[in-house]
């Protein structure tokens, strides 16, 4: 029987081993979950509501355990996994309220003689892929609001941070959830095409590469099933001339650096008004410097290693490349006693010189890298904002809310925030354009995506 092994980079060591589910599996699964789904959504939804509300209660009643999990399977820094628990229970319970006006059947108007509506109905088995650099706040965006509105579920979680399923199955286990409702399964490549690709899935939800995406639609292009897709991004960042520099220097670097830039929201280029751009780029040169790359279980770091060692090198060689291409590091990796070719730990690099024939300003760096460049004008950030095959979300620091919104009106892209980025807002729809994928979730939107529409026309009376 195949096996998934979950290396930590903490050290290197198998941290997680688990059979892979076969096709045997996958079948029983699916079965279940057709017929399980059914009774689920002739559930009240205010019955559906209280048991997901106490399975959020359970998940989050076991954070101390679930962050130790997630710095060893990933490494996240310890003094940062606590966020992604309460950022976890945020979104759940935001989604959990707004579920009965988000579901509510929406009147036409009526017309003597009749009563009209649409109703929106769940869709089914819904399939959820989940990936590992947010593991939870990725995986409830859209399990949560799936499950609230009455379909099933199967998780196919990533093999980097399987006990992240084995939590909510627990959790929802726990909470009275019927068996077949929700799901997870350990799964190969091929079984999850073999999975997504099942007539018995109506929809699928995938968040991870590019390359991922085009595999799910292929996988999906035999049936008539939907899905969602967020992928890659290349996400930038603007600051004006009337920005508060201090602020922006801040808040820019923890866009770059935070989760050793592995978010798929994080800010990936920097574009800095001319009288802006030496004092911006010192600071930020400076912020990389201070941070304290190490052992992520220890409370002391900051900045802990990227996901696997290939990860590591993949950046490397995007930054070696842009150097001899003209461009100039800033931080000099040999401060940072733990940054070592060969493995996952990589000193946070900030770039100047840079231009968008580089690949570190056109392709997908996801670490803790930026490249940084200087413009005169609105008219020419908005340019290479938009030179870009990614669209996520893009982030302007300027005192002008008014000039931002013109700005934001010409930027294409998912999200526009101002004067902050690498947030998820769960009232918004979280979306993207371009290569970054199709659909969206979290918000009253999300649910949209995870239902269909049902129209009742009854003429009353003969």
């Amino acid at each position: 029987m195949a096996h998934l092994k979950t290396i930590t980079p903490v050290d290197g060591s198998i941290y997680v081993e688990r059979p892979l589910a076969d096709g045997a599996a996958i079948e029983t699964a699916l079965d279940l979950a057709v017929t399980a789904q059914r009774a689920w959504a002739a559930t009240p939804l205010a019955e559906r509501i209280a048991v997901l509300s106490r399975a959020v209660d359970i998940l989050v009643g076991e954070g101390d355990g679930i962050a130790q999990e997630i710095t060893w399977q990933m490494g996240r820094p310890i003094g940062q996994t606590p966020g992604e628990v309460r950022g976890f229970a945020d979104r759940a319970r935001h989604m959990l309220k707004i579920a009965p006006e988000a579901l509510g059947e929406i009147d036409p108007g009526q017309k003597p003689g009749f009563r009209l509506g649409i109703k929106r109905v769940p869709l089914g088995v819904v399939a959820v892929v989940a990936p590992w650099n947010y593991p939870y706040l990725t995986t409830v965006n859209a399990v949560i609001p799936a499950l609230a509105a009455g379909n099933a579920v199967i998780l196919k979680h990533s093999h980097q941070t399987p006990l992240v399923a084995e939590r909510f199955q627990a959790a929802l286990d726990g909470a009275g959830v019927a068996a077949g409702v929700f799901q997870h399964l350990h799964l190969s490549h091929g079984d999850t095409s073999r999975l997504i690709g099942d007539r018995r899935v109506a929809h699928v939800c995938f968040t991870g590469s590019v390359a991922g995406g085009h595999a799910v639609v292929q996988a999906l292009s035999n049936g008539f099933a939907s899905c969602g897709l967020e992928l890659g991004g290349k996400d930038p960042a603007y600051v004006r001339a009337d920005a508060d520099l201090a602020h922006a220097i801040e808040n820019i670097g923890d866009g770059i650096f935070f989760n050793s830039g592995q978010s798929c929201c994080g800010i990936e280029r920097v574009y800095v008004a001319e009288p802006l751009y030496d004092a911006f780029v010192e600071g930020v040169a400076a912020l990389a410097r201070s941070y304290r790359l190490g052992d992520p279980t220890d409370p002391s770091t900051n900045l802990g290693p990227m996901v696997r060692t290939s990860s590591a090198e993949f950046v490397r060689a995007q930054v070696a490349e842009a150097v001899a291409s003209g461009a100039s590091a800033l931080v000099d990796p040999r401060a940072f006693a733990a940054d070592a070719v060969g493995t996952p730990y990589l000193a946070p690099q900030v770039l100047v010189g840079v231009d968008h024939s580089m690949r570190v300003m056109m392709e997908e760096t996801f670490g803790p890298v930026a490249g940084i460049m200087k413009v005169k004008s609105d008219e020419e950030a908005i340019r290479l904002m938009n030179d870009s095959p990614y669209g996520l979300t893009a982030a302007i620091w300027t005192a002008d809310a008014a000039a931002a919104e013109r700005i934001a009106d010409r930027i294409d892209t998912g999200t526009v925030f101002m004067n902050r980025c690498d947030y998820l807002d769960p009232g918004l729809a979280w979306t993207g354009v371009k290569d970054t994928g199709r659909g969206a979730t979290l918000s009253r939107v999300g649910y949209e995506m995870l239902t269909r529409p049902k129209s009742y026309h009854f003429r009353l009376g003969t």
